[in-house]
């Protein structure tokens, strides 16, 4: 048997939640190794809905471990916010069943409201973050000036750290002439939830080397996806972190030996939140019936998805620069009953084409989509289980994905119920 790593291939919103969900009643360890509580999923277990955002979805299973690793930034509070939660809906949650990585940097108040003002600032020129401080606490992590989870267990270098830090902040705040951050409040909210994170604080990497010795099945979770990547997305509209299968041993302290099979999260068509690039987008009837059907809405922040075409050429380069070894198809059933459906095979840019797509922002904004029409079917894919139930066309339309992306179709997804899923290859076995 061998780990998994479950990336985004396209621009996040895939459908990793239920895929993970799947693959992890099959873990024994579910490892979240990027990003912070910008990250939507939504579960579907027994007819039971479980929306997560910061908590890996191992969470939700008993006898698994959950781990938040060091690459991800961690808001106490909203953490316990979605740790109590959860316990509301029946799910228990203890030291046993989470583990926090005891070196991961926390997200402040100040990282929150400092990036609401920054997107503010920008008015239309604004990235579409979530406004929840992710950017500015890795800034403060990569400016060696950050917050760690293990500095909740000790008040006094907790008091010296604040003090480096807001001498930064408000000197900045000052600059902007806003008001600056009071030290010793802020160190007593610290001090008050120091209590109710200390217990799950942990060394990750100690628990992930045994748990490989022992041949237990470890599954990395990431977030967002990889043309949302810091490197390798379309910046400047990107998340603050790396999103490639790569960033699972780095976020996590595991052996990138031990990674195993990459798993690509990717849906049967594209869609996007926020401000960016988006060369196959719809801005017509047919795009807001793909958002109408697939319920195109963020997990964690309520904004309406944009929607397009599947773009072959955006997944193909994230399979490359993602290592992905086979991707989990999502969202099928949401093209059923359309008379034609594009793949863009290729951009256009200023005369010229492409097959990638290119790092410079006027490129990026100029691409328009080389597309390649197929049939669409009629019948409902809806609900399928093996491949005798999905329609010629239906078939035929995942095979031309799997010759353009150069991956295979392991798994396929037909509605958000778990059980509704094809599996070709199980990624555990390979």
């Amino acid at each position: 048997m061998t780990n998994v790593v479950v990336v985004g291939s396209q621009w996040g919103d895939e459908g990793k939640g239920k895929i993970v969900d799947w693959l992890s009643e099959r873990a024994d360890v579910v490892v979240r190794f990027q990003g912070g509580h910008n990250a939507g999923h939504t579960l579907v277990i027994d007819g039971k809905t479980y929306k997560l955002s910061l908590l890996p979805s191992g969470v939700v299973r008993d006898n698994k471990l959950s781990i938040i690793g060091n690459g991800v930034v961690v808001d106490p509070w909203a953490l316990v916010e979605e740790i109590d939660r959860l316990r509301e809906a029946g799910i228990t949650i203890n030291p046993d069943k989470l583990m926090i990585a005891e070196s991961a940097a926390l997200i402040l108040p100040l990282h929150g409201n400092l990036d609401r003002a920054r997107e503010t600032a920008r008015g239309n020129a604004q990235i579409g973050t979530t406004g929840r401080g992710i950017g500015p606490a890795y800034e403060d992590k990569v400016g060696r000036r950050a917050i760690r989870v293990c500095d909740l267990g000790d008040s006094a270098v907790l008091a010296d750290k604040l003090r480096h830090l807001l001498f930064h902040h408000n000197t900045v705040l000052r600059g902007l002439g806003e008001p600056e951050v009071d030290a010793d409040g802020l160190l007593g909210m610290l001090q008050a939830i120091a209590p109710k994170i200390l217990p799950y604080v942990g060394t990750p990497w100690r628990v992930l080397d045994q748990a490989n010795r022992e041949g237990k099945r470890i599954l990395f979770e990431g977030a967002q996806g990889i043309m949302l990547d810091i490197d390798h997305g379309t910046f400047p509209y990107v998340t603050s972190s790396n999103t490639v299968a790569g960033q699972a041993a780095a976020g996590s302290g595991f052996t990138p030996r031990g990674l195993g099979y990459v798993l690509g999260i990717t849906k049967a068509y594209t869609t996007r939140v926020g401000a960016g690039p988006f060369p196959t987008e719809l801005e017509n009837e047919i795009g807001v019936q793909l958002g109408q059907r697939g319920r195109e809405f963020g997990t964690v922040t309520g904004r309406k998805r944009r929607c397009g075409w599947f773009d072959a050429v955006l997944v193909n380069q994230a399979i490359k620069v993602g290592g992905i070894d086979g991707i989990a198809l999502t969202k099928l059933d949401v093209l059923d009953g359309l008379d034609s459906i594009g793949i863009c095979t290729g951009y256009d840019i200023d005369g010229e084409r492409y097959d990638y797509m290119p790092a410079s922002m006027s490129k990026q904004a100029a691409a328009r989509p080389i597309y390649e029409m197929l049939d669409g079917w009629q019948e409902s894919t809806e609900g399928a289980r093996s491949w005798a139930d999905l329609p010629a066309t239906a078939i035929k339309y995942i095979r031309r994905i799997e010759e353009l992306i150069e991956a295979p179709v392991t798994l396929l997804s037909t509605s958000p119920e778990r059980d509704d899923t094809i599996m070709v290859r199980d990624p555990f076995a390979s």
